[in-house]
């Protein structure tokens, strides 16, 4: 699974921090983390959560990253602006409790963490086992047991109605402001890592007419 890590500004200074500990956890399962930064507090491309957004689901619908790591001061807002798109399932994540149930009950393609609320001394071995609890066992296993099969199929029902009441996603990019989608795409390193892993050749090609 390649596992894509995106920071807002306000908490662009503990990238670093999240990115080695999510490789920590991630890489001995034989996962990738792909880090689209921001890179730290003076980085030029300034993401805001709603430019996370639109870079996660970017990311996702291309095919680009199977799962996103992402989050803002508490969380709610980057939450909030991923679960705007088409193809993006983002559960706000608190504690390792959350990570399991939301992987075995919700089976999202994203999370949201609170990296200023509740964020202190310690807050690197929360996530560690936060990161342990999402990607440990194989998603929608369900929890309690016996409700397996109705969660199965309530993750079905919301992903069908995900696909009448969301637009595409190539529609949703000609259509937003052009320079708010821009300032999403402006990352140091976006043009090497998204272009090499993307898979969807409709939405690369709006991509590169976007950025020019």
């Amino acid at each position: 699974m390649k596992i894509a890590l995106i920071n807002e500004n306000s908490q662009a200074a503990k990238n670093e921090l999240i990115f080695n500990t999510l490789k920590k956890v991630v890489e001995p399962m034989g996962h990738t983390v792909v880090n689209y930064g921001m890179y730290g507090s003076d980085d030029r491309a300034s993401l805001t959560y709603v430019q996370n957004g639109i870079l996660a689901a970017t990311l996702l619908n291309s095919g680009a990253a199977d799962f996103v790591i992402t989050g803002c001061g508490t969380g709610e807002g980057a939450m909030l602006a991923l679960n705007s798109f088409p193809g993006v399932l983002c559960g706000l994540i608190i504690d390792p409790a959350d990570a399991w149930m939301f992987s075995q009950i919700n089976a999202g393609n994203s999370i949201s963490l609170p990296f200023a609320k509740g964020f202190g001394w310690g807050s690197e071995i929360t996530l560690e086992y936060i990161f342990e609890k999402l990607f440990k066992d194989e998603p929608m296993g369900g929890y309690p047991r016996e409700r397996v099969e109705p969660e199965k199929r309530n993750k079905l029902i919301l992903d069908d109605v995900k696909k009448v009441t969301h637009k595409d996603m190539v529609t949703i990019l000609e259509n937003l402001d052009r320079d708010l989608v821009k300032g999403a795409f402006a990352g140091s390193k976006f043009k090497e890592l998204f272009f090499a892993d993307c898979k969807c050749e409709k939405i690369a090609t709006v991509v590169k007419k976007i950025i020019g």
